[in-house]
C-alpha cells in the first residue's frame, strides 16, 4: 500500500527481512550490504549461498567471532 506497486512491496520485503537477519546475528547491516555489493560480482551462482548473513559474519566483525560465548 505505501511502496507504490506489488513488485515494490516485494522488494521492501526482502530488504527488510534481509536487515533483520543481519540484527538477529549482531551484524550492522549496512556493513552487510557494503561487504555484499562489494563481492558479489566475483561470485558463481551456485556458491551465492556464501554471501548470507551468517556466513559473512567472521570477516564482518572479526573480533567478536574470537570472543567466546559466555
Amino acid at each position: 500500500m505505501f511502496v507504490g506497486s506489488d513488485s515494490g512491496g516485494e522488494r521492501a520485503a526482502a530488504m527488510y527481512s534481509l536487515i533483520g537477519t543481519c540484527k538477529l546475528n549482531d551484524i550492522n547491516p549496512r556493513a552487510y550490504l557494503e561487504y555484499v555489493l562489494t563481492h558479489i560480482a566475483d561470485y558463481k551462482v551456485n556458491r551465492i549461498d556464501e554471501l548470507l548473513p551468517w556466513n559473512v559474519a567472521d570477516k564482518l566483525n572479526p573480533a567478536a567471532s574470537r570472543t567466546p560465548p559466555v
